[in-house]
């Protein structure tokens, strides 16, 4: 691969973590407002979100330094974000805001899926395990938000495909990776796929099997 290429293949990479980083950390200040919590409560809650998936996938990789220590304006774009928001949030944009959460944390799951799946893939990882490091990049973040605020995780009771939407897509970018696809195409295909099943999930009322124990 050329340096060009990889130069841009880097800048595309970054700009997908930027995007799913912004859209998780929102998600972990509306949780953190939900509940109530103070300053300190909501910039860590929303770094959680914002951080969980993907520290989570570069320790199981050992990659090191960790994608937000190394590059350490992600943690002030988090902080920054969760000011604005205290300072412009009031209780009655709350419900229009948390509704038009869906698309950007769509958006989040499939761009963090689909980087998450080619970074691992990138480190030469079997195509499953480069699959479910897609998951994780995607999920565990919202699932460490939930914990910290004493919730059951969302991806886990809410019934819509999430994790599995997730999972779905990275079997897409390994496919158009053995298929030798330019790379940037990969994650936007992947992306584009996670996104547009989460979002028909929500919209359709797809659910996935409840597990039904008789009494």
């Amino acid at each position: 691969m050329d340096a060009l290429t990889t130069q841009t293949l880097s800048g595309v990479q970054t700009s997908i973590e930027v995007a799913g980083t912004v859209s998780f950390a929102l998600s972990g200040v509306i949780a953190a407002a939900r509940k109530k919590f103070d300053a300190v409560g909501v910039c860590a809650v929303a770094s959680v979100a914002a951080f969980g998936g993907g520290t989570l996938r570069d320790v199981l990789l050992d990659r090191r330094p960790l994608f937000w220590i190394e590059q350490s304006w992600y943690v002030w774009t988090v902080l920054a974000l969760c000011l604005a928001a205290m300072l412009m949030m009031r209780a009655k944009h709350f419900k229009p805001t948390e509704k038009s959460m869906q698309w950007p944390d769509a958006l989040g799951l499939g761009l963090f899926a689909a980087s998450g799946t080619q970074i691992a893939l990138g480190m030469q990882m079997p195509a499953l395990i480069a699959v479910l490091m897609g998951v994780i990049t995607a999920t565990f973040g919202g699932v460490l938000r939930d914990i910290v605020c004493n919730e059951i995780p969302t991806a886990f009771h809410d019934h819509h495909p999430y994790a599995v939407c997730a999972f779905a897509g990275g079997w897409v970018v390994v496919l158009l990776d053995y298929l030798d696809f330019y790379p940037n195409a990969v994650v936007a295909i992947g992306a584009t796929t996670v996104t547009f099943l989460r979002l028909a999930a929500l919209q359709f009322e797809w659910r996935l099997p409840v597990w039904k124990i008789e009494d």
